[in-house]
């Protein structure tokens, strides 16, 4: 292979690297993942009014601000998608957060990003 093929390919994997993990996932798949996973406590819409939330305290985030307090990378900026991936990987109590807020380790890569991309979507 010649050097500028080479120098071409080697910057195209740097590139795909660098892209969140959002960049392929797909919202519609996060939609049905977050309405088997999450619904119960965040709610359909999102609003953290879902049947089990409704009893819990602190209740859960309400999805449609948009607003995250967990910085869970330890990057200065809290919420990001690798701060929410933590978030649904560890759960909420690794980062001081609620111990309600359940981990998800069963939850492929792929379902995360999926989520977090549906869970983005729903700020109004």
């Amino acid at each position: 292979m010649n050097q500028k093929l080479t120098a071409i390919l080697a910057g195209s994997i740097l590139a795909l690297a660098c892209l969140p993990a959002t960049a392929f996932a797909d919202a519609a798949a996060g939609k049905t993942v977050f309405d088997a996973n999450c619904s119960s406590c965040h709610g359909v819409s999102g609003k953290g009014d879902g049947p089990v939330g409704a009893a819990l305290n602190p209740p859960p985030r309400d999805f449609t601000v948009g607003e995250f307090k967990f910085d869970a990378s330890g990057n200065g900026t809290p919420g990001e998608d690798e701060d929410l991936t933590l978030v649904i990987q560890k759960g909420a109590m690794a980062y001081g957060g609620s111990a309600l807020m359940a981990p998800w380790p069963t939850l492929t890569d792929q379902q995360i990003a999926d989520i977090i991309l549906h869970i983005r979507s729903l700020k109004q």
